[in-house]
């Protein structure tokens, strides 16, 4: 089975491609913004355009237009190649690609949330061993981390902590797709958001 894997949820754009279960091709890239105009030409790029059986999408959170972006790129390409799509939690991504570097050790990931927040979770064993929460950088602090931190606000957040955690600094990518446990995919592709949408629905006018 080939498998596309999808990844815009930050400022980085990622695709891979596998083929029984090893990567086969791969493009990562830190764009800030514009995932709309590479995201297309990255999985063309691929061999045989990036072709699969099955497509691994990231649901969030992270930036809202770049989630919605691989949500709708993937859905599009399963509809045109009759091919199955599955998302996962990007803070689950993070996770999985620490555990290369650290196997088994409890973490804290941490991201950009906007809005002046950060998105957090613990995870043990690529598993979430916590809620997850988006926070102002204090609210954070007074939370706490478990002694690693990975994610691109791992740094930022080490050092509020003060103390010797350990930090990687990690952008999601797809290339590490195929660690994520399989119980984390989901073929539900509603996106995950981690906090409130910013604008509220205007109220209904009152009928008569």
């Amino acid at each position: 089975m080939r498998i596309l894997a999808i990844e815009t949820a930050s400022e980085a754009c990622s695709v891979a491609l596998f083929e029984s279960g090893a990567m086969i091709a791969r493009d990562h890239r830190l764009i800030g913004r514009g995932h709309a105009e590479a995201l297309v030409p990255m999985i063309a790029a691929l061999p045989a355009k990036g072709r699969a059986e099955r497509i691994l999408v990231s649901l969030g959170p992270g930036s809202f237009t770049g989630v919605r972006i691989g949500l709708a790129t993937a859905r599009a390409l399963a509809f045109a190649w009759g091919a199955e799509v599955l998302g996962y939690p990007t803070l689950a991504l993070i996770a999985a690609q620490a555990q290369v570097q650290c196997p088994g050790t409890p973490l804290t990931v941490c991201i950009n949330g906007g809005h002046g927040e950060w998105f957090v979770q613990d995870f043990a064993a690529g598993q979430p061993a916590g809620e997850l929460l988006s926070l102002a950088p204090d609210a954070a602090l007074a939370r706490g981390a478990q002694a690693m931190i990975a994610g691109n606000r791992a740094r930022a957040f080490a050092e509020l902590l003060g103390g010797s955690p350990r930090v990687l600094d990690l952008n999601p990518d797809a290339a590490e797709a195929g660690r994520i446990p399989q119980t984390l995919l989901t073929p539900h592709l509603a996106p995950i958001y981690g906090r409130a949408p910013d604008a509220t629905p205007m109220a209904e006018p009152a009928r008569a």
